[in-house]
């Protein structure tokens, strides 16, 4: 696209290859510039205006890319898709197969058949029933897309699921989370798709497409192949010991019955301590960040996104640091400290800030860029 690129050029090809081992994955486009443009080159390869897409709410995990257009979400305010919601288990924190086919099927009476299905999320504890429902929205001619921007990380190493094999036409994802890379993203697919796929993001969604970015992926994906399955396996266990740990100090952590999670993150209702709006702040004046998060019931019960129920938690960048199952006692205990027990957060703040003294090392990735660099030559 652009003349004196052909270093670049290969530099974007060598990406792509390297995506494509480590995901299996028949075809790959690197040069969507983060998540949501990977979506919307999905909603434009596979759908058009008009068409009927069927995501989760926000309030159940839905990200603003698959949200409605009264809502501002990308979905419909953006590709003009109108955006009809899957039925969500609040106990499971999941999908409900069943339910959604009901919901379907009714829906279908009233002329809104299923163009697109998306799977995915923000909020993403337990693997999404592809296989249960991916079968049946083919079978009404529907796309099963993913949305792997948090998982993409579990997906790569093993631990998680894996949308394409399970029935996924597309799988989409943003490459800075548990995917541990630059801020990018990146596409997925079946080589029969490849073409549309292409178009869609040039010249639909991008023209620079962040070059610097794409090298940088290039040497994440490297460093994902060689490490990357015991990142993520930490990962998970991380992240069902810090569940445990605050379960055990008193704070409501959803599906307990499930052992909390199967992914990197935690959903929290703190709703007993206070909302999720203050409570995000006093813990980040304890120099422990979180992120404010509506619990699917929220909206129900009259809550809005700035003062939610819920908080959530992940363990991607703790694991990064080398941070294993007894640091998440540790972590909890400063939680607990701030939410609980009402202790000063500057008081809090002075331990956590002696607590990642201890933690200074980047964890899982080569040492050196020439280790980079001479990886690459060998792969």
């Amino acid at each position: 696209m652009y003349a004196g690129c052909k270093y670049i050029d290969q530099v974007e090809l060598i990406a792509i290859d390297l995506v494509k081992n480590l995901f299996n994955a028949e075809f790959a486009d690197v040069r969507p510039i983060s998540g949501v443009v990977a979506n919307l080159v999905a909603y434009t390869a596979f759908a058009q205006p008009d068409d009927y897409m069927y995501a989760l709410p926000i309030p159940c995990g839905g990200h603003i890319s698959m949200g409605k257009k009264r809502l501002g979400g990308t979905a419909g305010a953006v590709r003009g898709l109108n955006v009809e919601y899957l039925a969500y288990d609040h106990r499971e924190l999941n999908i409900d197969v069943d339910e959604t086919k009901k919901r379907v099927e009714e829906l279908m009476r009233q002329g809104h058949k299923p163009k697109m299905i998306v799977f995915g999320g923000s909020v993403f504890p337990f693997p999404h029933p592809v296989k249960e429902l991916g079968d049946y929205f083919h079978s009404l001619d529907g796309v099963v897309m993913y949305d792997a921007a948090h998982v993409a990380g579990l997906i790569a190493g093993g631990v998680f699921q894996d949308p394409l094999r399970e029935g996924a036409d597309v799988m989409t994802a943003s490459t800075h989370k548990t995917f541990p890379g630059p801020q990018h993203g990146m596409v997925l697919s079946w080589e029969k798709y490849s073409d549309q796929i292409k178009t869609a993001t040039f010249p639909g969604m991008v023209s620079n497409h962040h070059l610097h970015n794409v090298a940088g992926l290039a040497v994440a994906t490297c460093e994902m192949t060689e490490f990357g399955e015991g990142y993520v396996k930490q990962i998970v266990k991380n992240a069902k010991a810090l569940g445990q740990a605050l379960y055990q100090r008193g704070v409501r952590v959803l599906a307990e019955h499930k052992g909390f999670t199967e992914s990197h993150v935690l959903l929290l209702d703190i709703t007993k301590h206070g909302d999720g709006g203050e409570i995000e702040e006093a813990l980040e004046k304890a120099n422990v960040i979180v992120n404010r998060n509506l619990l699917p019931w929220d909206i129900k019960e009259g809550r809005h996104f700035m003062h939610p129920g819920g908080i959530r938690l992940g363990t991607s960048e703790v694991t990064r640091l080398g941070m294993r199952e007894r640091e998440m006692d540790e972590i909890a205990d400063f939680i607990k400290r701030v939410i609980v027990d009402r202790e000063d957060p500057a008081r809090v703040k002075e331990d956590v800030a002696e607590f990642r003294r201890g933690f200074q090392k980047i964890h899982y990735c080569f040492d050196t860029v020439r280790e980079a660099y001479e990886y690459l030559k060998i792969r």
